[in-house]
């Protein structure tokens, strides 16, 4: 049998779909059950609400990409959102391993690796910030209230750095490229020499053109700060309806307090971010039942809340990109139809120079091969049909002779 890097990959994403059901799975039996005892018709909108939030990353990305002058449709991002979700899943990083399978797929459709990186992070700015916003608007009304709890204001204060750090390395590929390669180069060294060490070979040299391209799609960063400011926008929108989502499900359940809700919220994204469990299973659900009792809710309710919300942030989503991340190019390397797109668009001027260049040349090769006696016998030809430069039209007198 011939083998099929795309075959191993998809049975990969199902081998893992089928441990976290195996491990996780008396969740789901647990979820239904509990979903009963709630409120339907605000958990149905909670549900819809929560897909209007990946809708909205979708349009992120695309602002993202536009800008560092690239296009990339929304359609095209939706299952990178819910790719990056499965692999943030698979790979606690505090949501920064999803990026690998946005830049992969955005080479492959011929966009340079560091303008793919860059628009990757960028994204993940703007949906750290965005979530940050939410969180000190949380975190001052806790203060204002029951009290700030130390342990979550280091949380959040992880939070913090971690948007500081993504933001540092944007400007310092901005404003220092230089001291980015000297970084890097060591890191590509100690990569080869692993590569070497298992009878691999080693990597071309990427440092520098990287770097490069990083570098020049910050400054487009910079001169498009309208796009840029889409972006965040949209990843707002994706916080408050997941913010909506996580308020319908406490109404649900009969908790109406907006401070409890909006701080429940806070505790449970930042405590996915952070956890060492995938997505924080486990320790997201205790987390929120603590701050519901905080202020002043049964444990009960809590319980359910937490449970409830976990399964519609969790299982969807994971069960959602298991499938939509066999639609990315990094799943699907081989070469499609090519889709009609806007005339501004980029990538097509980009193709279209290269078609017309390719044109040229061919026409230029067959010119040459062309033997001269078929082009003499085809210009006597069309000197008596008439179509040569000195061909007497029917019209115009002959001559006399002399």
């Amino acid at each position: 049998m011939k083998f099929n890097i795309r075959n191993l990959m998809g049975g990969l994403v199902i081998i893992v779909v089928l441990a976290f059901v195996f491990l996780r799975g008396d969740q789901i039996n647990e979820l239904a059950a509990t979903m009963a005892q709630g409120a339907m018709i605000p958990l149905v909108i909670a549900i819809l609400t929560q897909l209007c939030k990946y809708i909205s990353q979708s349009f992120a990305y695309s602002f993202s990409f536009q800008a560092v002058n690239e296009t990339m449709h929304p359609k095209h991002t939706l299952p990178l959102v819910f790719g990056t979700f499965f692999l943030n899943t698979v790979v606690p990083s505090l949501n920064l391993a999803g990026t690998t399978l946005v830049v992969d797929d955005a080479r492959r459709r011929g966009i340079e690796p560091g303008k793919a990186t860059s628009a990757a992070l960028l994204m993940q700015i703007t949906v750290d910030s965005a979530f940050a916003t939410i969180m000190i608007i949380g975190f001052s009304i806790l203060a204002l209230t029951v009290g700030l709890s130390p342990i979550w204001l280091l949380f959040g204060l992880v939070v913090i750095v971690l948007v500081g750090a993504m933001i540092s390395v944007m400007v310092l590929g901005h404003k220092n490229p230089d001291l980015v390669v000297r970084i890097l180069i060591p890191i590509a060294r100690f990569i080869n020499k692993v590569l070497v060490r298992f009878h691999k070979e080693p990597m071309a040299p990427w440092v520098e053109k990287t770097v490069k391209s990083f570098s020049s799609a910050a400054k487009l960063i910079v001169q498009n700060p309208k796009t840029t400011l889409k972006a965040w926008g949209c990843s707002l929108i994706a916080s408050c309806c997941e913010l909506s989502a996580f308020c319908l499900v406490g109404y649900a359940f009969g908790v109406a307090v907006p401070e409890s809700l909006v701080c429940g919220y806070v505790v449970a994204t930042l405590f996915a971010m952070v956890s060492f469990t995938p997505q924080g299973v486990g320790v997201v659900e205790a987390a929120v039942t603590v701050a519901f009792t905080a202020f002043g809710a049964s444990a009960t309710a809590g319980m359910a809340i937490g449970l409830v919300y976990r399964g519609i942030v969790f299982w969807m989503p994971f069960l959602i990109g298991a499938i939509l991340i066999q639609t990315t190019k990094t799943f699907r390397p081989k070469k499609e139809k090519k889709e009609k797109l806007p005339d501004n668009n980029f990538n097509r001027q980009r193709v279209r120079a290269e078609l017309g260049r390719e044109a040229a040349e061919h026409k230029a090769q067959r010119d040459a091969l062309r033997p001269s006696a078929v082009r003499e016998s085809n210009g006597k030809e069309d000197l008596q049909s008439g179509k040569g430069e000195h061909a007497s039209s029917p019209d115009e007198p002959e001559l006399e002779e002399a």
